[in-house]
């Protein structure tokens, strides 16, 4: 969270959001290969459903954050896990190039985009069809202090927690990661939902903040960031800081199976409104799912993503970095995420991953702050299509080849 940091704002991690609660809804998504497999296709910007038409205005901000993140690493480093994707001395000369450049002249903006970049069709071996769901950034209410209401707690990550990317040591686990405690020189499985919230865990002094309602608790965990109003008057961004290695589990699958929702009626909405009227079986439900969100405070704009720069509503993408690098601009053409809503058809960057997001042709659209923001991140479960714009530069070391497989 999206993120978020690993989660990502992904991000909406749940079964109508970041999750694949749609998987029954999209029965080609149901039909895919067990090991997904990145397949490039190289496209025209004519092919872009309706490229040129889109107010890059804000998308600017969101390349410009992009670029600060990028203009800090080593030029000879790769930018991502496919020779298409370039070096980061590539990305560098753009984002110079960029920097020099009338941010407030969408076309100076179009062009500067098609000079720079080759767009490629994205595909899960022959399918370019993907899930593509929402998250946003959550408001809760809370205090330094417990009292009165404020009983639910929100921890900071403890100085045991390891989390460890085991594509660092195995390149067949790329894109795989763990978390646990080390225990006499071996990493043991941290404590579990459960566990933590039912005081088994050795740090329940480790508070952030406590909130006076644990369903919030509970989706605040889900969406990875979120802004506490505090009793005192002041606000609080908060953001990802680490997760307990425990998979994620979509607890809206959970109440299909108790017969209390249907697939067809299953949204973020649905589910809270079931959790907050059944107080007395929310904990259970809330704890079948084992993983748990830790976080920090977060200082100036926000909320951050996983790469580390922070997010712009509607322009930032959380994706799974196994296939996609952080910064990527990614052209999406995605059905309408609402009834009456038009298609997403503009400019994105990713800037986020999430526990959920899994496969090359997999997103999560962060919609930003507020309430109309929660309403559309809560029912979005669209299909959709992306290309991912590469360095011009990147294309001629790659070959030119029509299709790249990786």
């Amino acid at each position: 969270m999206r993120s978020f940091s690993y989660l990502l704002f992904f991000v909406f991690l749940f079964l109508t959001a970041c999750d694949d609660g749609g998987e029954d809804k999209n029965a080609a998504l149901d039909e895919k290969p067990l090991e997904p497999r990145l397949v490039l296709e190289q496209a025209r910007y004519e092919d872009l459903p309706r490229w040129g038409e889109d107010d890059l205005l804000s998308a600017a901000e969101a390349f410009s954050r992009t670029c600060s993140r990028i203009n800090k690493r080593a030029p000879e480093l790769d930018f991502g896990s496919f020779k298409e994707a370039g070096r980061y001395a590539d990305w560098h000369s753009i984002c110079v190039n960029f920097s020099q450049i009338d941010h407030s002249d969408s076309s100076a903006l179009i062009h500067f985009f098609e000079e720079a970049f080759v767009p490629y069709k994205v595909f899960n071996h022959d399918e370019d069809l993907g899930l593509f769901t929402g998250y946003y950034e959550a408001s809760l209410n809370g205090s330094l202090s417990r009292h009165d209401g404020y009983q639910t707690p929100l921890y900071k990550r403890a100085e045991d927690l390891v989390m460890v990317n085991l594509g660092a040591f195995r390149e067949s686990l790329k894109g795989e990661r763990i978390a646990g405690r080390v225990v006499g020189g071996q990493l043991k499985p941290y404590e579990t939902r459960a566990e933590i919230v039912q005081g088994q865990w050795p740090h329940n002094d480790n508070v952030l903040v406590w909130v006076d309602d644990p369903v919030d608790a509970f989706f605040v965990q889900i969406q990875g960031s979120g802004i506490v109003e505090l009793d005192d008057g002041q606000e609080m961004r908060i953001g990802y800081a680490g997760q307990n290695g425990h998979p994620y589990y979509a607890i809206g699958r959970e109440l299909i199976k108790m017969n209390v929702l249907s697939k067809e009626n299953v949204s973020m909405q649905t589910i809270r409104s079931w959790l907050e009227q059944n107080p007395e079986r929310a904990d259970e439900v809330m704890n079948k799912n084992a993983s748990y969100v830790f976080f920090q405070k977060i200082e100036g704009a926000g909320p951050l993503g996983a790469e580390g720069v922070a997010l712009t509503a509607g322009r930032s993408l959380a994706v799974d970095r196994s296939f996609l690098p952080y910064g990527a601009p990614l052209w999406v053409d995605i059905d309408p995420p609402i009834e009456g809503a038009e298609r997403l058809q503009h400019l994105m960057f990713a800037q986020d991953t999430g526990g959920a997001i899994r496969g090359p042709v997999r997103g999560d659209v962060f919609w930003g702050h507020g309430a109309q923001a929660e309403a559309v991140a809560g029912k979005m479960n669209a299909t959709g299509y992306y290309w991912v714009l590469l360095p011009r530069a990147a294309m001629v070391e790659a070959g030119h080849d029509a299709s790249i497989s990786n």
